[in-house]
């Protein structure tokens, strides 16, 4: 049996007293977070769910997500994990895409994702702490985890290209599962007296990789922090003796400028654990001078479930690496006439191993492209060295990180286009001391059109998340474009005090 849901079943067998997941003043033991997603499971099959069915979550870092999460695999539907911060719009998309037949939201996300359901015939429950536990207490547990196949799809991430709509990366039971036996083994080495901090978004691949399931694969403990702040995430390190912290780029900035509180310490802190985006080599020996633990740098997509490439522990750190491939996973660095690029050259990343997805979802055309010859081609342009460390270099494609979240320019010059004063525009990232990179958007009105930057701001935010929308809109006349019509993206500079 391969259901990534044993994972659990496993560790609430062997350590079924020790805390699986705590949250404020919230604690579950594994044998309560077994049982609570056991009976999720349960639920779920009253209410119609079958084997292979999608259900959606659309939930912030607290105990239900897991409860949720488990519980869908237990019942052998598959998880489709969604940011909590997306409007009806988004979600309707994402559940009319995949075909999810039932959607568990949070409160904060409940009239967005009621809006969605009704647009899509979605079973639509609002998982609040006293109906939900109300409805688990009365459900008899669901016996054993359904069966699975290492080939049966697990979960759906939906992340998109610079040139298309949201597409759903179809992640299997044995992607997800050789992932966290990876993190577990060779990369992080958690034991069960382990405490993972857990401030990353479990509905991105990295924080549900890489934290939630690697801590219940270990038998460890995961402190959930529902949204990231300095000043909280440093009193969860020292309340709850965090061991392994795993973050973004963002995340090490800030708390390398945080204030730390009077009296604070972290002694049990042994490892911490970076990816999302490249890290500033300032950052990375600031933040170990200052909390006195190494930083270890990786690499992945939601594609590769996702770790591909880590500094291995056991071996030479290079900082502004993302380090060597991972156990059962390779790399190549591919030219555009698709040899294989040497040392020092600077090429695309492909990636073969156990980690890489089974394509996306009705996508066809788009898993081709993606997958050739076995291999996924990322995007991103890379070299490597000598000794096999590989450095990103640049992103191929034209993706936004802000803060940590993907942002990606199509989707928000759809939203923008859809204005009747628009006649062009173009979505790009502009450098942010804090976040990364910010959004902007150039526009260019259509003749006769009168409207504000403010205005058109003010349109996408109501229609995009908000961390999608632009802060930076600028009005021009042109944009640069070449012989075909094509706009040069490239060409567009956009100082990031634009108003």
């Amino acid at each position: 049996m391969t259901n990534l849901a044993t994972l659990l079943t496993a560790s609430a067998s062997a350590h079924g007293d020790r805390i699986a997941v705590r949250h404020e003043t919230t604690a579950l033991t594994y044998a309560r977070l077994d049982d609570l997603s056991a009976r999720t499971a349960a639920l779920l099959q009253t209410r119609g769910v079958r084997p292979g069915d999608r259900v959606a979550v659309i939930m912030p870092n607290v105990p239900h997500f897991p409860v949720a999460y488990y519980g869908i695999l237990r019942a052998g539907a598959v998880v489709v994990p969604l940011n909590p911060l997306l409007k009806a719009r988004e979600i309707a998309f994402a559940l009319r895409d995949c075909g999810a037949r039932t959607v568990l939201t949070s409160p904060m996300s409940a009239a967005e994702a009621a809006e969605a359901a009704a647009d899509t015939e979605a079973d639509c429950l609002v998982v609040e702490p006293a109906g939900f536990d109300a409805l688990l207490d009365a459900a008899v547990p669901l016996p054993g985890v359904a069966e699975a196949k290492d080939s049966d799809l697990a979960v759906i991430l939906y992340t998109s290209g610079t040139t298309g709509t949201p597409k759903g990366a179809e992640l299997t039971h044995r992607n997800l599962l050789g992932n966290a036996a990876t993190a577990v083994q060779t990369l992080f080495h958690i034991r069960p007296d382990d405490v993972l901090f857990g401030g990353l978004p479990l509905f991105h691949a990295f924080g549900q990789t890489c934290a939630l399931n690697t801590a219940v694969a270990a038998g460890a403990t995961l402190t959930l922090l529902t949204r990231f702040d300095p000043a909280a995430a440093l009193e969860t390190i020292r309340r709850d003796a965090v061991t392994v912290l795993l973050g973004v780029t963002t995340m090490y900035a800030a708390l390398l400028h945080a204030e730390l509180p009077e009296g604070f310490d972290a002694p049990r802190l042994r490892l911490a654990v970076a990816g999302g985006a490249s890290l500033p080599v300032e950052v990375l020996h600031g933040f170990e001078s200052r909390f006195g633990v190494d930083v270890l740098e990786g690499y992945g997509l939601s594609e590769t479930s996702p770790v591909a490439a880590f500094n291995p522990p056991d071996r030479p750190r290079k900082p502004g690496s993302i380090g060597l491939p991972v156990r059962g996973v390779e790399l190549r660095l591919v030219r555009e006439d698709g040899t294989t690029a040497g040392p020092g050259e600077v090429a695309e990343i492909a990636i073969r191993g156990e980690n890489v997805m089974a394509g996306y979802h009705n996508r066809p055309s788009a898993t081709a492209e993606a997958i050739r010859d076995g291999w996924f081609h990322t995007g991103d342009l890379a070299r490597v060295d000598e000794d096999g460390y590989h450095f990103i270099v640049d992103r191929k494609k034209d993706l936004i990180i802000r803060g940590g979240y993907n942002v990606y320019p199509r989707e928000v010059e759809e939203v923008l286009y859809a204005h009747p004063a628009v006649a062009e525009a173009a979505v790009v990232g502009v450098p942010d001391a804090v976040l990364g990179e910010e959004v902007a958007a150039v526009v260019v009105l259509r003749p006769g059109a009168h409207t504000t930057a403010e205005e058109i701001r003010d349109h996408v935010k109501a229609e995009v998340a908000a961390y999608k929308h632009p802060r930076v809109v600028r009005l021009a006349d042109a944009l640069p474009k070449g012989p075909t019509g094509k706009i040069l993206k490239r060409e567009i500079a956009v100082p990031p005090d634009t108003p």
